[in-house]
């Protein structure tokens, strides 16, 4: 079941990137989707893979969406999927983040390790959103949804407080 993280971020200055690590194709389609909704809603933003980071762009936005897939057994151990190159992501210190993680069957704690994973590359975490693979269209309309009423409420201000990421 997807879960959903509560996500405190104006609109108007708010430019995003959105950064992927994908294995079959499912956390990038996710990641594209994301990007075109925001920009469609009056928040630029790109979507990039892991393995080419749209450098510019990244220095500019003041919002970085990171996503990934949930590797490991069905049941128990899932991480996210390529924590080697996601470990090594540019620093986005000052940054206010979201990540997102594309699933099958159960994400265990992908998130809180994805979170933690951008915090230590300064992103200042402010919620996430598992996404169902069979269910794209509906998770990713709602993390949009949710990202948008955060940014209207202010939380990409520098002085505002993050959100506990629960589950």
């Amino acid at each position: 079941m997807p879960r959903a993280y509560d996500l405190h971020m104006t609109s108007a200055s708010t430019s995003a990137v959105v950064i992927y690590e994908s294995l079959t194709g499912n956390t990038k389609t996710a990641g594209e989707m994301i990007a075109a909704e925001l920009t469609a809603a009056g928040v630029p933003a790109v979507a990039c893979s892991t393995k080419q980071v749209a450098l510019q762009q990244l220095s500019e936005a003041n919002l970085v969406i990171v996503g990934s897939w949930t590797d490991g057994l069905f049941l128990f151990g899932q991480k996210p999927g390529g924590i080697g190159r996601l470990s090594k992501l540019p620093v986005i210190d000052g940054k206010k983040a979201a990540v997102y993680c594309t699933y099958a069957l159960e994400t265990g704690k992908t998130l809180e390790k994805l979170a933690g994973v951008v915090g230590r590359r300064g992103g200042d975490v402010i919620g996430g959103a598992a996404i169902r693979r069979d269910r794209m269209e509906e998770g990713v309309t709602d993390f949009v949804d949710r990202l948008l009423g955060a940014i209207d409420n202010g939380a990409l201000e520098s002085n505002a407080p993050a959100a506990e990421l629960r589950s």
